[in-house]
């Protein structure tokens, strides 16, 4: 199961904390993390995985692997800036967002456009009209997004293996 943690490259110390508790977590249940492979909630929550025994991959916006932070396992340097969201969400099961800002915000949009499952800690909220849309399902703790994120990631896998577009 590949899991995307996404969230913004600068992140307040509570959204670390949060972003390094979802990498163990991730890990210790033998998740793949993917994300953009930077600082911030990127960092934090690499760090968290590979803490807890884990790999991690990184879709990096510039060309160079060694902008990677030092806890990517497998650095991918891609040289397309922010239209790396769109490979990085399409490469998970699903996608935990943790805070975040436009980048993140994109990285959502995404994920629902794709048919991604997305679950949130302190994310973005969605409304289309003026009435509140309900697209990302929200989590009160680390461990709830990711038994979230892997309950559906495996649904959905699921559901791609009987319709054959897996």
């Amino acid at each position: 199961m590949i899991i995307a943690v996404v969230g913004a490259s600068q992140c307040t110390p509570r959204e670390a904390e949060i972003a390094e508790a979802i990498g163990r977590e991730l890990a210790r249940r033998g998740a793949i993390l993917i994300c953009g492979g930077r600082g911030g909630v990127m960092e934090a929550a690499c760090r968290g995985a590979k803490a807890g025994g884990g790999q991690t991959v990184g879709i990096l916006p510039g060309a160079s692997r060694y902008e990677a932070n030092p806890y990517v396992d497998i650095p991918i340097a891609t040289g397309l800036g922010e239209a790396r969201n769109l490979i990085i969400v399409r490469s998970a099961d699903a996608v935990i967002a943790v805070g975040g800002e436009y980048g993140t915000l994109s990285e959502l949009a995404f994920a629902l456009k794709l048919g991604v499952p997305v679950v949130g800690l302190g994310t973005w909220e969605l409304s289309k009209g003026g009435l509140s849309v309900d697209a990302i399902l929200r989590a009160t703790s680390p461990v709830e997004a990711v038994e979230q994120a892997l309950a559906l990631g495996r649904s959905r896998r699921n559901g791609d293996a009987i319709s054959g577009s897996a």
